[in-house]
Formats: structure tokens, sequence, C-alpha cells
């Protein structure tokens, strides 16, 4: 017999899953294809459904639907009781934020978009600076809604990784730093450096663009529920299960950037895509953090498409795509040249090595900014300072520098230390994949990926937020998450590629 309480609760769970989707592909469209006058009007429909999506979710009667649930002994389905559990969580925290609020401050993203796309353009961070004053303010008072112990920014931290704490931030990134920043030095001096002069060409964007598609779809990425289109800056989007997209960037002077990119993003889809059709506009149809979202993309990219298997497979595909390009250059050699640490300016361009040094930095000014001790004014020369301190390198511009982030124009502070979070868990998971997957490297020679794909289906993608992060690792690995699988794996990899 159906549970006609049950029933009326998911029905409400799915109405506002569809407002919240609406506001997704707006979202979506703003960052791809909306034309430049449209951002006023884009901003207050924007604010408009952002409202009406809280004052839904906030209503009187989804509490008390939630609270009858959560106290019927008969609900004996422990996918259910998840549901209802999950959405409690969610609802107790948007009960703490005013209407107006959220109304404001989907306002104010979307204003503080449209500046950050001219002040990167112009490389003048003043421009964006009010913006990001207004944001950073409410930011504060979200976490005063929200409430937290020992630190304001705990409480925006929660939002991406529960269960996280800038204390124990500070201790896992302490660690990578100073080990990370130790690797780098050493193959920095190591005399056994890749040849990448061959990179050193002009490499047609179109063709660039057809070979990023074709490796999505050998992936496993679905283009019959989902699509790839280009922005200033790669990301995934959710409207449903069957319409996830990504875009990339493209730049005819750096060959890996979009492939790299197009890789990152589809691990990110083919994590959505994996979410189990019964939960289809439900809570639990999403991922339990960002950092295990994350997790899924540092994977693809890094273990796989840097990996000396997969350029073994797409050397000769390239080589044939730009012809007399690449007529010399070994399969060997683009494994080296994508895998060169080289410390540079650009996140998203990162190498593994240093990847995380750049996270730990924007997570140092976040917290600083929240917790009142940076003022945005001075986060250019912060910024510089760090980049300086951590990477050796002097900020010829804020569009290379502050600015190259979408992030913090979406008001988004709490999700970069996600990123690192994200490479910790990758590795964990890919030491038990290699165990458990004793063909996978034939596989990837032959661009099968069904293996790979299937593992992940199996032991991370159909939980949606049936498990928390760390239960996810743990169930899959035997092991709680640690910064040592990482550590081992930088090493063990960047010893080989530079022969330390």
């Amino acid at each position: 017999m159906l549970n006609p309480q049950l029933e009326e609760f998911r029905v409400k769970i799915g109405e506002i899953t569809d407002i919240n989707s609406a506001i997704a592909l707006q979202q979506w469209d703003q960052e791809v294809y909306m034309p430049p006058k449209a951002g006023e009007a884009r901003g207050q429909q924007l604010a408009t459904l952002s409202a009406l999506a809280h004052r839904m979710f906030t209503d009187t009667k989804v509490g008390r639907l939630i609270s009858a649930l959560g106290n019927d002994g008969s609900l004996d389905d422990d996918d259910c009781r998840k549901l209802v559990e999950e959405t409690q969580y969610d609802y107790e925290n948007a009960t703490k934020l005013p209407e107006e609020f959220v109304e404001t401050f989907a306002l104010e993203q979307s204003k503080a978009y449209e500046a950050w796309i001219e002040a990167r353009k112009n490389a003048d961070f003043k421009m964006f600076q009010p913006h990001l004053e207004t944001l950073v303010g409410l930011l504060k008072q979200k976490a005063d809604y929200l409430g937290y112990e020992d630190s304001p920014y705990n409480a925006l931290l929660e939002e991406y990784e529960r269960g996280m704490s800038v204390a124990q931030l500070r201790t896992i990134f302490g660690e990578l730093a100073q080990k990370q920043s130790a690797l780098v030095e050493r193959i920095v001096q190591s005399p056994n450096q890749p040849d990448v002069s061959w990179l050193d060409q002009t490499w047609d964007v179109d063709t660039q663009w057809n070979l990023t598609l074709d490796i999505l779809k050998d992936m496993g990425y679905d283009f019959d529920a989902g699509r790839q289109d280009k922005s200033v800056h790669p990301f995934t989007t959710n409207f449903d299960l069957y319409d996830v997209r990504v875009t990339t960037r493209l730049n005819e002077k750096k060959f890996f950037s979009a492939l790299t990119g197009s890789i990152h993003e589809g691990g990110h889809a083919l994590y959505e895509q994996g979410f189990r059709p019964e939960d289809r506009r439900t809570t639990l149809a999403q991922a339990p953090s960002l950092g295990i979202h994350e997790s899924q993309s540092r994977m693809w990219e890094n273990m796989i498409g840097r990996s000396l298997p997969f350029w073994k497979r797409y050397a000769g595909v390239y080589r044939e795509r730009f012809k007399g390009q690449l007529d010399s250059v070994a399969p060997e050699q683009m494994h080296r040249a994508v895998n060169q640490v080289q410390p540079t300016f650009i996140r998203v361009e990162a190498d593994e090595c240093t990847y995380n040094l750049h996270v730990v930095l924007r997570f140092e000014i976040e917290v600083g900014l929240i917790e009142g001790d940076i003022q945005v004014a001075d986060i250019p020369a912060v910024w510089n300072e760090k980049i300086k301190s951590y990477l050796g390198l002097n900020v010829p511009d804020d569009a290379q520098g502050c600015l190259q982030d979408i992030h913090w124009s979406h008001g988004s502070m709490g999700y970069f230390p996600t990123y690192a979070l994200g490479n910790l868990y990758a590795a964990q998971l890919f030491e038990q994949i290699e165990e458990d997957c004793p063909a996978l490297w034939q596989d990837v020679e032959a661009g099968q990926f069904g293996g790979f794909l299937g593992w992940l289906r199996e032991h991370v993608h159909r939980y949606g937020r049936r498990k928390v992060a760390t239960e996810i690792v743990h169930a899959a690995t035997g092991e709680d998450p640690s910064p040592a699988p990482y550590l081992s794996y930088l090493e063990g990899k960047y010893s080989a590629l530079y022969g330390l």
C-alpha cells in the first residue's frame, strides 16, 4: 500500500527540484550563450526563481511532512528513510536563511559574475572589488544564520564537504604543502626534464574540439543525455539524470588544455549520469560532497588521461588529426609532456605536483576574508605574495592572478578545499581499482574504459547521498581517507618520470 504522506512528500520535493533545475539551466545559459546585455534581466530572473525555490522548500507543510515521515515507524524502506533524513538536513539549513537573504544573494551573484567577466577581460581587480565586498559581507551573514563552531568559515565549508573543518584542513594542507613543495623542488632540479619543444605550435581549435568529443564518447559519456559547449571556465551542470552538460575552453597555443578540461568535466558528468534512475527529482540524486565529486574528475583527468597507456592509445589518433605536426612525437614524449611539472599561474592548468598549492593559497585567503583578517581590497597583494612564496612566480596581472577563477563571483567560498580533498580521495580509490581490475591498463591502452567506469558506478556513483564521502571511501577501500595514498602516488609516478 502506498504511503500517502510519502507520495505527497515526493511530489513536493520533485517540484522544488524542477525549480532548481530551471535555475541551473539559466546559470548554464548565462555562462555559455547569453548575450552580454541580458545580464541585468538574468540576475532578476535568478533572484526570483531562487526565492521561489527557497519559499517552497521552507514551507511549514514540507517541515510537517518531514517530521511525520521521520517519526513513521512503518517507513521500513532504507532508501525512503535516507531520502527523508537527507531532505531534513537540507531543510534545517534552508530554514535558517531568510527568503529575502536568498533573493538578495542570488541577485548579487549575478551582478558579480558579469563584473568578473569584464574585470578578467581587462585584468583589473578594482572592477570586481565592490561586488566581491558585497558577497563577502553576505557570506559572513550566511555563516551567522547557519551557525558554526570555532570559525565562521566552517559554516560555509559544511555546504560543500560535510563534517570537515578549518582545523582539520590546516593539518591536512600543512602536510600536503610541505611534502609537495619538497617534491617539486627535487623535480625542478632534476636534469631529466621532458622535451616540450614540440608543443610550440599552433593547434587548430576545431580539431581539438572534435577530439574532445570523441574521447568523451570513448569514456562512456552519454551524448543522448548531455552535450559539450564552450565557456570561459570549464564546468559541469546537471538538470536531470538525462541532461548532464559539460563545457571546455579552447586555446590554439595550448595542446592539452581542451583535452584535460573535457576529460575532467567528463569525469564529473559520468558521476551524475550514474545516479539511480529511481532517485530522479529527489535529494538522493546528488553527490554527498564536492570532494567525492572532484575525486571522479581527478581520476579520469590524472590517473587515466595522464597515463602512458592512454597516450599509447591516443597518440596515433592525435597524429592522424594534426597531420604533419606530430609525426616525430612518440607516445612517451606526449606522456612526459602532459605530466611536465612546472609552476604556473593558472590553477586549472597546473600539474599534479603543484595543483594543491594553488588550493591551499585560495583556502588561506578565503578563511582570512571570512574571519576578517584580510580585506577584499588587499586580495591582489596577498595573492601575489602567496604565489611568490608557494610557487616562486611573479604574477604579471590580475587576470592571471586573483581573477582567474569564477568561484568567488558565484559567492562560492568553502568550495576550493574540496579540490585538494578530491585528489586525496581519488588516489585512495584508484589504489583499490588497480587491485580489483587487473586488466585496467590493458583496457586503457585499447581505449576500453567500461571496466573502470563500471567499478566507479558500483562503488561510488550509485550511492548518491546514501553515504557521506568518508563512508564511500571506507566502504570501497577498507580504510578511512588519508593523504598517504596521494603522496605515495605522486612520489612513485614522478620519481619514475624524472629519475629521482
